[in-house]
């Protein structure tokens, strides 16, 4: 049965029959190279389905590894891109009409985001109060963020915690987070704004790397090294972060993001002594990939909901309100979007907003 055929948008206007989607139709790095905006039939949910129309997507760094096809060789394009988004149920399977209704707000994290509609398992999306970006900065960048640190970085109270990339996408609930577990923080950041805002969630000493030495503030203000490095750059920053270890630290890698646009999507580093440096602190490094932690998901998104319902914790947005052409509004700025986040210039998780017309039928 077409159950799309049979549920109608709770707005007063039809389903579309079709839709525009981001498709990836050759492998590269290069997000503009490997994507095209193509038109194709709005698709129709199985049993256990939602069809949701996007309001907002978001953008993340591991966009063109993705597109590179560096997490699935099997997979080969075309394939769709994007992770997650946020929007309205407009039609669902019946299985799926047990939990779900047609107008319920839902957000998700799943394959193929980029889209002006998406069909998602239902077991994919997640309830929330309205549609509001904030959730959406939540599913990746802030479940990556709270299962990282719980399960790797065991923080404790008047520990030293070094985010990287901290007024980033991610960074800033690491922030948050060690923080709230009583912890000392220090964030790195690209600019005066950046480090501001660190301030204002609470990070206790920022470092604007263009305008300070990173090293040597950590070596001057933290001689006993930090107890945590929260890290996502890569290259010479995670050299620096492991020099900067102190006894018993613990570095947790969750990106790598200054070689993704490489054609290996690493930077190299020298790491001929690092066997010796962490034998000598009885330190450790530890990679963390949210897919192998699905286990603990729903716990988590609960918690963070409830933490940002409560106001203990904030969502930072970027819609590319500074940026040159303006606001992210609509699949063609994803482009754009991707480009700003690696040019260094977000504050905080960046966010495409997709608009719909709507045709009453009243």
């Amino acid at each position: 049965m077409s159950y799309s055929s049979h549920f109608m948008d709770f707005k007063g206007s039809s389903i579309p029959s079709t839709m525009r989607k981001l498709v990836v139709t050759k492998l590269s790095p290069n997000f503009r190279e490997a994507v095209s905006l193509q038109t194709v039939p709005v698709p129709t949910p199985g049993d256990g389905d939602l069809l949701i129309r996007n309001r907002f997507v978001g953008i993340n760094a591991s966009d063109i590894n993705y597109s590179a096809g560096r997490y699935d060789p099997s997979v080969k394009p075309p394939f769709a891109a994007g992770f997650e988004g946020i929007g309205e149920v407009v039609a669902l399977g019946l299985s799926a009409s047990a939990t779900y209704a047609v107008g319920q707000s839902v957000a998700y994290m799943g394959d193929g985001a980029f889209a002006e509609y998406v069909v998602m398992p239902d077991r994919n999306a997640l309830p929330v109060p309205s549609i509001e970006p904030k959730y959406l900065a939540l599913l990746l960048s802030g479940a990556t963020a709270y299962l990282s640190l719980k399960n790797l970085g065991s923080l404790t109270e008047g520990e030293n915690v070094l985010v990287t990339a901290a007024a980033g996408g991610t960074g800033q609930f690491a922030v948050q987070l060690a923080k709230r577990a009583k912890c000392h923080v220090i964030g790195t950041c690209s600019s005066e704004e950046k480090a501001g805002f660190l301030k204002s969630i609470g990070c206790d000493r920022p470092i604007n790397y263009k305008t300070e030495d990173v090293s040597a503030v950590l070596r001057k203000e933290y001689p006993g090294g930090v107890d945590v490095v929260y890290e996502s750059v890569g290259g010479s920053l995670f050299e620096m972060a492991v020099n900067c270890l102190a006894n018993k630290g613990r570095l947790i890698i969750i990106g790598f993001i200054s070689g993704y646009q490489s054609a290996s999507g690493l930077k190299p580093i020298r790491a001929e002594a690092l066997p010796a440096k962490l034998l000598l602190k009885s330190a450790s490094i530890r990679g963390f990939f949210l897919p192998h932690y699905y286990s603990e998901y729903a716990s988590a998104m609960k918690d963070l909901l409830e933490m940002c319902e409560n106001g203990d914790v904030s969502c930072e947005l970027d819609t590319g309100e500074l940026s040159p052409e303006g606001r992210f509004l609509g699949l063609d700025s994803v482009f754009r979007a991707v480009d700003y986040m690696y040019s260094g210039r977000n504050l905080g998780k960046v966010v495409v907003e997709l608009c719909h017309p709507v045709s009453s039928k009243l």
